[in-house]
């Protein structure tokens, strides 16, 4: 394990058992109400709600892990334990909770030391990195061993910093979290406004000032099949479920087709070559939907722009030939709402799970047609209108992986004493003689030891 460094002189080291009680028992009467906290009512983020339902005492002491308020809870077993499920635990009905027994629970063992601090310290970088090394037991089913929690080196601040250091992180790390909670509305900001622009595309409204400048005449209604030449279908193989390698051979999924842009690498290995229809090989300039999905994902196209690996459709996967100048129309039309509602109208299977198109059914869809100049304009200008998004988009992504790693440093920060180095300065008194943080050790040491039971002494007998 990773001993601590680059820590004040005034903290003190030890280990996490040192000054909390894992895994405490409550006390409570059988008909009190408490809280009930499954593992999927845990949070993930550091000021997420600790959720929990209602439940007698007795029905639910026994079998689940104990907590009170002032606990600090976390998963144990992967992938929970990975994912940061804990939380600090508050408002419990009548102050005391069980939960999933694959939780620890961190009482801390004096009121001088901080649950936040604690909580701080399972959120660590630190923590949760070693933690997941040292897990144990089957893959899938792999938990953090008692003996790590235990054995975790912790570099303990005074009392007094203890309180300092978690105002600080509740301030900046609250701080973050809008920053993060703003950054992820953006998608869905951008969501819409992509819609709004395929509307106006369908709708004519993209280019009425510039038609107005020209001569050309009103739109066409037509259907599908005007513009398709013919479709082709692939076959529905059994295929080895990895993506094929160099000079292999493979199928697509439909998940290759599924989010707007072509992923060759959705795509399974053809255990025989000799089974690849060459006709059936996927190409670049390919026009592509699923006929077959859930019902906000069927139909959804995609126009291949690269192609490195050797693929054919697969029978849930359809192939639109058409001439090239109509590809880029088409496939806005069908991304519009107005498409979408055309392709889930024409669908048929179980609404609650997959659903299908036929082919005459796809063809008979009706779709306006400008005339080519228009269309052309029209192309254009979406496409430099989603480029603009998709360029806002890459800029929150990277925003939201800073923000994703500005906790773990000031995490690290806080626990190298960096965010409470003034504070020290302007209290020494603080951090000294029955204040210091030695003393404080000398003091949980004390406790612990006046509360053990005196061990009980047999008699001898004579015989």
């Amino acid at each position: 394990m990773k001993e601590i460094n680059h820590t004040p002189e005034s903290w003190a080291r030890c280990s996490l058992v040192d000054v909390v009680v894992l895994n405490p028992k409550n006390d409570a009467s059988a008909d009190q109400v408490a809280g009930f906290v499954p593992m999927a009512l845990a949070p993930t983020d550091y000021h997420g709600i600790l959720q929990h339902e209602e439940k007698l005492w007795g029905k639910i002491k026994k079998s689940y892990t104990n907590f009170a308020d002032g606990d600090i809870i976390f998963a144990k077993v992967t992938p929970c334990f990975e994912n940061g499920k804990a939380a600090i635990v508050r408002d419990m009905p009548g102050g005391i909770g069980a939960g999933s027994s694959e939780f620890y629970v961190l009482r801390p063992t004096s009121k001088e030391i901080s649950p936040t601090l604690i909580f701080a310290t399972i959120k660590s970088q630190s923590f949760m990195q070693q933690g997941a090394e040292s897990m144990t037991g089957a893959v899938g089913l792999r938990r953090v061993p008692r003996a790590f929690v235990e054995a975790f080196p912790v570099a303990l601040p005074p009392a007094a910093e203890q309180k300092a250091i978690a105002d600080k992180l509740d301030t900046l790390l609250a701080q973050v979290e809008n920053t993060k909670a703003r950054l992820e509305r953006i998608p869905q900001i951008l969501k819409r406004f992509r819609q709004s622009v395929l509307a106006a595309a369908m709708s004519g409204r993209l280019t009425e000032e510039w038609r107005s400048m020209s001569e050309l005449t009103g739109w066409a209604n037509i259907s599908l099949r005007n513009l398709v030449q013919n479709i082709e279908a692939g076959k529905n193989l059994k295929c080895i479920e990895t993506p094929p390698g160099e000079n292999e051979f493979g199928i697509i999924k439909i998940s290759a087709v599924t989010w707007g842009t072509y992923d060759e690498e959705q795509s399974k290995t053809l255990p025989e070559k000799n089974l690849f229809l060459e006709s059936r090989r996927i190409k670049v300039g390919d026009f592509l939907i699923s006929r077959a999905n859930t019902i906000d994902l069927l139909g959804n196209p995609v126009i291949v722009q690269k192609v490195t690996k050797n693929l054919m459709l697969s029978d849930k996967v359809l192939r639109l030939n058409m001439d090239d100048e109509d590809k880029a129309w088409v496939n806005i039309f069908l991304r519009s709402m107005t498409g979408r509602k055309e392709i889930q109208d024409r669908s048929t299977g179980n609404q609650m799970s997959m659903r299908n198109i036929g082919q005459k059914a796809l063809l008979e869809i009706p779709i306006p047609k400008p005339l080519y100049e228009e269309q052309t304009e029209i192309v254009r200008r979406v496409d430099q209108l989603f480029a603009h998004a998709d360029r806002i988009e890459q800029q929150v992504n990277n925003a939201l992986g800073r923000v994703n790693n500005l906790t773990q440093s000031i995490l690290a920060k806080a626990f190298r004493g960096e965010l409470t180095e003034q504070w020290r300065k302007d209290n020494p008194e603080l951090i000294s003689g029955d204040n210091s943080a030695e003393a404080l050790l000398e003091r949980i040491k004390a406790e612990k030891a006046a509360s053990k039971p005196a061990k009980k002494t047999r008699k001898q007998t004579t015989a």
